[in-house]
């Protein structure tokens, strides 16, 4: 029980610590408008977008409908998904490299700083790393007996269900196919017991695939294409942190195993999705983002375990060690707890610009929300907002669940959408100007009609206070 129990204690203190210190980011108030829909809305909210994190939005609604939409519940089932991965590395480490190096791997795993950023984030990256896990460990036990149906389906469902959480996951498959051939020279069947258990888990995600082929232009126009020089930083970004990337890395690369299979299994988890998705990133659209191979980290770890076990024999080399990685990555777990990081590089402060309004709101009062971006001020804004504050969005038309969509619709016709309010609040990017960054022809209809009687910039957002001009 010690083997997995100490790695998933540690992985979930690592986590838990700090968890409300960041501010909700930008992904986090996706799933939070998302959640807090019905099913229905959902279901018709994913055929136009987002289909790919559609199953999780739908766990995460119910999870929301028990226990609430505070920060908290929307970050612990991430939490405890990373502790509970920590323990499934450590039951693969001890099947694959001994019980030393399993416990090992699970401890080293709960010291990557991205094991933490990602386990306090409520989008479904954290649960992907999981899932991922938890199928390895099952394939390993259908390959303990390849005669069982019942293992063949437990894997099948893991790996279908870390397809329905994210598509890319399933790249893994490349490594676990490498198990899969080393142990099918001895027993033929695998080859068509593995393969009916893919064309399963096929079945199962081919509708998120039709869907997603026809939303991904929309949802990743902006990643760029990548070439032989994205690597590098991109792994440091996977890790958390270059420092850490880099020992992680080494002590991985000191891995040894009497047998071959352990070391291709997690060589090729480590970094054959990499090379699978910087190859497919090469046509119309590029998949090459960071938080997409997450998945790969507990093969990092299992490698990096291995390494440490057969380097440090003793208990002192090994408390040195362990002392030295934690220094080296503590300035990456200090920076993934700030208050911004879940928005970075572009910090906005949702918290405080709401605090502002709550300060000074009148019964009454309007909002305006500029929209030109992707900033989602408006879900950001009236999230941190006492929920019982109520402001008339003044140019909305239709909200983005009325339209099943992300977005929301606005007037075209500003001056037909005021209704007199005295006082509307208007939020707007950056510490410009406020009217310069907000749509130029809602700018027009309230500099007309409104002054500019207060302006308070907090980080990212300006929020200012426009009171209806008297009529001479």
């Amino acid at each position: 029980m010690g083997l997995w129990l100490w790695p998933f204690a540690l992985t979930l203190g690592l986590t838990c610590y700090g968890v409300t210190g960041s501010l909700l980011g930008r992904d986090e108030l996706v799933t939070w408008d998302m959640v807090n829909r019905s099913t229905d809305q959902i279901l018709a909210t994913l055929q136009n977008v987002d289909a790919v994190h559609g199953t999780y939005y739908l766990l995460m609604h119910l999870w929301v409908g028990l226990f609430g939409d505070s920060v908290i519940s929307l970050r612990i089932p991430t939490v405890f998904s990373m502790a509970a991965a920590a323990a499934m590395v450590s039951l693969i480490g001890h099947r694959l490299f001994g019980y030393r190096a399993g416990i090992l791997s699970g401890i080293l795993f709960a010291f990557i700083p991205a094991v933490s950023r990602f386990g306090q984030e409520a989008r479904s990256y954290a649960l992907v790393v999981f899932v991922i896990a938890l199928a390895t460990l099952l394939l390993l036990r259908v390959l303990d007996n390849p005669r069982s149906p019942w293992r063949w389906g437990a894997y099948a469902l893991a790996l279908a269900c870390a397809g329905l959480l994210h598509l890319i996951s399933l790249s893994v498959v490349l490594a676990h196919g490498v198990a899969v051939a080393a142990q099918a020279r001895r027993d033929r069947s695998l080859w068509w017991k593995s393969a009916v258990a893919l064309l399963a888990v096929a079945a199962c995600v081919t509708p998120v695939v039709l869907l997603g082929r026809s939303q991904v232009q929309r949802q990743l126009y902006w990643i760029a294409e990548p070439d032989a020089w994205t690597l590098p930083p991109v792994m440091g970004d996977v890790f958390g942190g270059a420092l850490g990337a880099g020992a992680l890395i080494a002590l991985a690369l000191l891995a040894r195993s009497p047998r071959k299979v352990p070391l291709l299994l997690c060589g090729t988890w480590a970094i054959g999705p990499f090379v699978l998705v910087w190859l497919a990133s090469h046509g119309a659209i590029s998949y090459f983002r960071h938080v997409y191979f997450l998945f790969t980290l507990p093969a990092w770890a299992l490698l990096a375990g291995a390494g440490v076990s057969g380097a440090c024999r003793s208990r002192k080399a090994l408390a040195v060690l362990l002392a030295a990685l934690v220094y080296v990555t503590l300035p990456d777990q200090r920076q993934m707890r700030q208050p911004f990081e879940h928005d970075a590089p572009v910090p906005v402060d949702y918290a405080a610009a709401a605090d502002v309004i709550r300060q000074h709101y009148r019964p009454g009062d309007a909002v305006v929300y500029d929209r030109t971006d992707v900033w989602r001020l408006d879900d950001g804004v009236q999230y941190y907002l006492p929920r019982g504050l109520k402001l008339r969005d003044v140019f909305l038309a239709k909200s983005a669940v009325a339209v099943d969509d992300l977005v929301s619709v606005e007037c075209s016709d500003p001056a037909r959408c005021l209704k007199g309010e005295p006082r509307i609040w208007m939020l707007s990017q950056g510490d410009d100007f406020p009217f310069a960054s907000v749509n130029p022809m809602q700018a027009n209809v309230l500099q007309s009609k409104y002054t500019l009687s207060s302006s308070q910039s907090v980080t990212g957002m300006t929020v200012s206070l426009l009171v209806r001009k008297e009529k001479k």
